[in-house]
């Protein structure tokens, strides 16, 4: 039942990655808060089959920060990518 913890923190932090982050129009508004919960969510689980016991600060430091910083990571990557590729639209169509 902790990990719906773990997964609520990371999806309301996630939240506010995809707000600080720049070129926010590019890109869908789930996006960022969906991969800060999925990321948490696997990070959490390994974790938990690792060995590593729920009332250890480095399990909720993983989940919750590696997730965000995972998240941070494919938004800036997907933000890129649609730059990219809306600039090689434009430049086929003489725009």
């Amino acid at each position: 039942m902790y990990i719906l913890l773990a997964l609520i923190a990371a999806c309301a932090l996630g939240i506010g990655v995809h707000y600080l982050l720049p070129h926010r129009d590019l890109r869908g508004v789930v996006v960022v808060p969906a991969t800060a919960t999925a990321a948490s969510a696997i990070i959490y689980t390994v974790m938990q089959w690792a060995g590593v016991g729920e009332g250890s600060g480095w399990l909720w430091l993983a989940a919750i920060v590696g997730a965000l910083l995972l998240a941070a990571i494919a938004g800036f990557a997907l933000t890129a990518s649609r730059r990219r590729s809306d600039a090689a639209k434009r430049a086929a169509l003489g725009i």
